[in-house]
């Protein structure tokens, strides 16, 4: 979540947002900015996964597609976890 916050950030920064928005007509040389910084960030894997992709709005969104999913798992999770904590297991909370 951060990491996707981070990179929107950064590509906001580099007025290189709209390479990750669908429908964009950015240039080629904007295009290949944002993959430099997507690409740099990637693991290993992905990195392989994503050689021949040259359009960072492809990238994104399969990532987003694939790993969205996530945050509604771990934060349902998180939250569970801090509604049901046993504070009476211990005298003092610091």
């Amino acid at each position: 979540m951060a990491l996707v916050l981070n990179a929107e950030i950064y590509l906001d920064s580099k007025d290189l947002l709209d390479t990750i928005k669908d429908g964009n007509q950015t240039q080629s040389k904007e295009k290949l900015e944002a993959m430099i910084f997507l690409r740099y960030h990637l693991h290993e894997d992905l990195k392989n996964e994503y050689f021949s992709v040259k359009d960072p709005q492809i990238i994104w969104n399969n990532l987003k597609h694939s790993y969205d999913h996530e945050k509604t798992m771990i934060l349902s999770k998180v939250r569970y976890d801090w509604t049901h904590l046993r504070l009476q297991d211990f005298k003092y909370v610091s």
